[in-house]
């Protein structure tokens, strides 16, 4: 049985992308959709609630408000409310959902996400995929630049851009994988996977295996290129025996293969420039205190252009 999207919505232009986000993929998978706001008991009101205004009306009235915008766009669509008083990251953390989306202010365009403590401490210790939307996103930002002459109602039947996924092949997770064919596959878009690696290359001595590759200007060592050349030969092998058996469950999802040398976050930040959805893993699926999201994670999180989804595996 699906489970519902649950989205956290704070009153901010950011949770109000990552709602109508999450309504347009509950949609997609026909679930429905929960709203949560979390909120707190302070000594003293807290500086954002109005004067003459308790906490918990104050957060009743940004969870109402944000809900009733939800379902004028989307009239079709279950939303359910869910008023929190707890900790954020306890509550969310805690939520009964197949997925929790979450929005992150964003510095522009390009800049990608300004994560704050919350996200990262959601991220980092969530069971179950976590998608953070930047503020700003819009419907639209998913889909190719349409035609012109389309009317903007008309604009979610214009194809979808492309799924990304980056892929560890000495740790794949079939939760991983899987979620990114079926995100490429609800899209009825093609899913690039890429996989970044790096070689150790030894230093060598004698000046005569010298060769200059055409355009270069500094000699490299026959070796060395040689030796890059195999690794290369041997990512990509290892890319295709992965994704094969997964070919064959998603037949109707194009699939493009990069393999890349160098570091898998910038590898990872370039391929999703142009992306509707970029698709991580983290290891480990415990709720412990104090856990962390990586390294890769991390850095995706602050420079990636478009959604984020984290998956946890084992």
């Amino acid at each position: 049985m699906t489970r519902d999207i649950t989205v956290g919505v704070d009153g901010t232009s950011a949770g109000l992308a990552a709602a109508h986000w999450a309504a347009l993929e509950a949609r997609r998978r026909g679930s429905g959709l929960t709203m949560v706001h979390v909120w707190h008991r302070h000594p003293r009101p807290a500086p954002d609630v109005p004067f003459g205004r308790t906490e918990r009306d104050w957060a009743e009235e940004i969870l109402r408000e944000a809900a009733h915008g939800l379902r004028a766009a989307h009239p079709d669509l279950r939303v359910t409310e869910r008023l929190v008083c707890d900790a954020t990251v306890t509550a969310l953390v805690a939520a009964d959902c197949d997925m929790l989306v979450l929005g992150s202010l964003g510095l522009g365009p390009v800049a990608g996400f300004v994560t704050g403590s919350v996200s990262q401490r959601v991220v980092a210790r969530c069971t179950r995929p976590v998608v953070l939307v930047r503020a700003g996103r819009g419907a639209a930002e998913d889909h190719l630049p349409a035609v012109d002459g389309v009317a903007p109602e008309e604009i979610p039947r214009t194809p979808y851009r492309e799924v990304v996924l980056g892929l560890d092949t000495g740790h794949p997770c079939d939760e991983l994988i899987d979620f990114a064919f079926d995100a490429a596959r609800r899209r009825d878009t093609g899913l690039h996977v890429v996989h970044a690696f790096r070689t150790s290359a030894r230093p060598v001595s004698d000046a005569s295996l010298l060769v200059a590759p055409p355009g270069s200007v500094n000699p490299v060592p026959a070796p060395r290129v040689a030796a890059a050349a195999q690794a290369q030969a041997d990512a990509e092998r290892e890319v295709s025996a992965v994704l094969r058996a997964w070919r064959d469950k998603y037949p109707t999802v194009p699939v493009t293969e990069s393999v890349i040398e160098g570091r898998a976050a910038v590898a990872l930040v370039h391929a999703a420039r142009d992306a509707a959805l970029l698709v991580v893993g983290r290891r480990g699926t415990g709720q412990r205190i104090g856990a962390h999201a990586g390294p890769v994670v991390h850095a995706v999180l602050h420079h990636a252009g478009c959604p984020v989804a984290v998956v946890p595996h084992g």
